[in-house]
């Protein structure tokens, strides 16, 4: 059913670059607040600007992770370390958190004026999970899921979110940990062996397959299938809608 295995109850869902296009919009965003510490940085030391890299950088040590480990990981790629700060520092400030809040900023800005699109052939594929009897939820790292959801019009084709703002309050592991996607199993009722996971990202991929799911369906959007695979994907596809036919 919907190239799934028999036994699969449910459907895990990321949600940038597996439902919505939003994928480039946290890619710029990310680089946006990153050049510009980086700029300043280097007028204040006198180091070379090496701008961030919204190909390489953004896959390799931001995407799918909390906005925090994110910071985190590619300061720490580039052997700058900051405090943590508080998770109420204005944007900004030369803490974790602080340029963690300058990047969300930075989205939402782009979110109001640019907007949001999901993926056609996704939406095709949760409709068609949906009328099948199959129980979905979305699993994001995004703290901001609720509002790229309801920009995208597509909050209601799901039962159960797990977010950026669950994982805090739970103290769920980012990926590649499988916290995030066992919760969102546990919303469903399902047991992880019953739940199919879809994601773009490698630690996503990475997280599904520790896990232990049913399946773990990796989405290429970026021509990354070996390393999906790599990470743990049983099958890759370009697009949701390919799995339809099968």
């Amino acid at each position: 059913m919907l190239g799934l295995p028999d036994g699969i109850r449910g459907c895990l869902f990321d949600l940038d670059g597996v439902l919505t296009q939003t994928a480039s919009v946290h890619d710029a965003a990310w680089q946006e607040m990153f050049d510009d510490f980086l700029r300043g940085r280097a007028r204040a030391t006198g180091e070379t600007f090496v701008p961030f890299d919204p190909a390489r950088d953004y896959d390799d040590y931001v995407d799918g992770k909390p906005r925090e480990e994110g910071t985190k990981s590619f300061l720490a790629s580039r052997r700058i370390h900051l405090p943590a700060g508080r998770a109420d520092d204005p944007a900004g400030t030369p803490t974790i958190h602080g340029l963690s809040n300058a990047k969300n900023e930075i989205l939402l800005r782009r979110l109001r004026t640019d907007g949001v699109a999901a993926y056609p052939g996704s939406v095709r594929y949760v409709r068609a999970a949906r009328d099948a009897g199959l129980h979905r939820a979305v699993v994001s790292s995004s703290a901001n899921t609720q509002q790229v959801l309801t920009a995208a019009g597509i909050e209601n084709l799901f039962e159960a979110r797990i977010d950026g703002v669950v994982a805090e309050r739970e103290r769920l592991r980012g990926k590649p940990a499988p916290d995030m996607f066992l919760a969102g199993a546990r919303a469903l009722g399902l047991a992880p062996a019953a739940a199919a996971v879809f994601e773009d990202a490698l630690a996503g991929v990475a997280a599904g397959r520790a896990g232990s799911f049913g399946r773990v369906v990796g989405v290429d959007r970026v021509g990354q299938a070996e390393e999906l695979r790599a990470h743990g994907a049983d099958v890759v596809v370009a697009d949701l809608a390919e799995l339809l036919d099968q």
